[in-house]
């Protein structure tokens, strides 16, 4: 697990520089037809992403970028890459089971961020407790605190929702917040196959001031928004766009394109991922609710 982390650690931090580079100031608008139009795919919460940049690309209403992306959620757009049914993702971090797919393919993958990103905890805003530390999340989830009064809270059990191991909110909760401490052991109901699924749950009032979750930022905020949900502060930080985008919240990430390292130079999945990174494709991202990458 050390050396996975490591490795990601390497990948990621090496590649920040081509996330520089890679755009510049400003790119040549590439000319897509439906036809020569990259492969794509991604997660859930990227999706609003990939639409405006069809929708910019390719001269479309927002309708018919709808129709034209089609994304499989952050596993099986992994599995669609390294099985060449998709030239570019955008997608959270590969997990240890995506890399190991990907070496048993022989296929080293490029890993660059795009926009970023924060990984959040929610609560539901009858519950009295606002902020928690990491050291406290991760007692919460390796079954050391239980209790809701531990952390200042009602004397309530804590219902720590999980999501399935591979979800990109999963991989992101075990590299960026656990870092190899291992996490207690989910029931079945506690464990949600869908971002939207573990929200809701949040957001019910028969778990009211009992539960606890964890998602990305854009997606909580932006496409799965409840009103009786509230992100925790973290270390004292609340998670907004400005947090976020000057590194201050404790537990930021980005969203990635993803692409095999042998994509041709020249290809149209480098030319999208270009323009994307460029100052116009920049500020169509933050248009759509996203924190820039650069």
């Amino acid at each position: 697990m050390k050396l996975f982390r490591n490795l990601i650690a390497v990948l990621i931090v090496s590649l920040l520089a081509v996330s520089c580079s890679a755009g510049g100031d400003k790119a040549e608008k590439p000319a897509f037809t439906k036809e020569n139009y990259p492969r794509i795919d991604g997660s859930t919460a990227t999706i609003p992403l990939s639409e405006k940049l069809a929708s910019e690309l390719l001269s479309m209403s927002a309708e018919e970028a709808k129709e034209f992306i089609k994304h499989n959620t952050t596993h099986n757009a992994y599995e669609n890459l390294i099985e060449d049914k998709a030239d570019v993702i955008f997608v959270t971090e590969p997990s240890e089971d995506e890399l190991n797919m990907a070496a048993a393919r022989g296929i080293e993958l490029e890993v660059i961020p795009v926009v970023k990103e924060a990984f959040v905890f929610l609560v539901n805003k009858s519950n009295p407790v606002d902020r928690l530390s990491l050291e406290e999340i991760k007692d919460i989830y390796q079954g050391k605190i239980t209790n809701w009064k531990e952390v200042g809270g009602p004397d309530k059990e804590i219902m720590a929702y999980q999501r399935p191991d591979n979800s990109g909110s999963q991989t992101l909760m075990q590299n960026q917040v656990m870092k190899g401490l291992t996490m207690a052991e989910a029931p079945t109901e506690l464990k949600l196959a869908g971002m939207g699924g573990l929200i809701e749950a949040i957001a019910s009032y028969d778990n009211s001031d009992s539960a606890i979750g964890y998602s990305v930022y854009y997606y909580a905020n932006t496409m799965y928004l409840k009103d009786t949900v509230k992100f925790v502060k973290v270390d004292g930080v609340e998670p907004n766009n400005e947090t976020i985008m000057k590194d201050k919240y404790p537990v930021t990430s980005a969203y990635y394109a993803v692409l095999k390292k042998t994509e041709p130079e020249n290809s149209n999945a480098r030319k999208l991922l270009k323009w994307t990174l460029s100052n116009e494709g920049q500020k169509l991202a933050e248009a759509a609710g996203y924190v820039p990458v650069r």
